[in-house]
């Protein structure tokens, strides 16, 4: 079953034609890797999946149903358990780990009061069995300042399972971070996987997203131009089928069809 499914997807800003007739799909337990330069139509794409804005023309399928896109929004993305981890922003540096977590999903007695300590349990249990977190010295209570980029990242995941996301995209979690940090975000990424969820993972870095995803889809100036299945070619042949596309030529190898 595809957890979401574009049919014939347009999206126009006035005279500007950001997407242009996408298809594709996310299926069950995989991650897919969103590739493209700038421009590309990544973002774009990605905030009509999150119900930011509607489409110009076409379908949106989440579960084999098909959405109503003028009344699709962020909230009913999360709803149908869609959830986004951006590469800036996702946590408040000023706030606890807990208050992150629970933000707006606050944890609530029949009267209404939060529930400080049970909040601070499950951020706990976030950390430790969710996303397998060891980062010494860091508790609930600690404040996102004091953790690196990649613990951020770690903590946005964990949240978004928490919340029980069937899909999770993430949009470029490892700009700006060392190599040790990336790593544990790839790591983060594979707790994804390991509990049957899927993810979009949108990068520039071609290394980065080939060593974690499972399929390709290729974006050039709002259209999809070439998709591939990871076990279908090498990290060579995919950055060579990057290259070609960023000089026009889309009919390189590593196409699936």
């Amino acid at each position: 079953m595809s957890l979401i499914r574009l049919v014939d997807v347009h999206k126009s800003f006035g005279t500007v034609v950001a997407l242009n007739g996408i298809t594709m799909e996310v299926g069950d337990n995989e991650v897919v890797g969103l590739l493209g330069d700038n421009g590309a139509g990544k973002s774009t794409l990605v905030k009509l999946v999150m119900g930011v804005f509607p489409p110009t023309s076409g379908e949106i399928w989440v579960k084999n149903l098909r959405i109503p896109t003028h009344g699709y929004s962020a909230r009913e993305a999360h709803n149908l358990r869609i959830e986004t981890v951006y590469q800036e922003k996702a946590l408040g540096d000023k706030q606890s780990l807990w208050r992150n977590i629970f933000i707006g999903r606050q944890i609530t007695n029949a009267f209404g009061f939060i529930k400080i300590k049970k909040e601070k349990e499950e951020t706990d249990r976030i950390m430790k069995e969710l996303i397998g977190f060891r980062g010494h010295g860091v508790s609930p209570e600690s404040r996102v300042a004091r953790l690196s980029g990649g613990e951020r990242q770690g903590i946005a995941i964990g949240r978004a399972m928490y919340f029980d996301a069937d899909l999770i995209i993430l949009d470029e979690p490892t700009v700006a971070l060392s190599l040790v940090e990336v790593e544990k975000v790839h790591n983060f990424v594979k707790k994804i996987k390991e509990s049957g969820r899927s993810a979009i993972y949108i990068s520039h870095n071609i290394g980065d997203a080939y060593k974690i995803c499972d399929r390709f889809i290729i974006l050039d100036r709002g259209e999809i131009v070439n998709e591939a299945v990871k076990s279908a070619l090498t990290l060579d042949q995919l950055t060579h089928t990057m290259m070609e596309i960023a000089k026009g030529n889309h009919a390189v190898a590593g196409s699936a069809g």
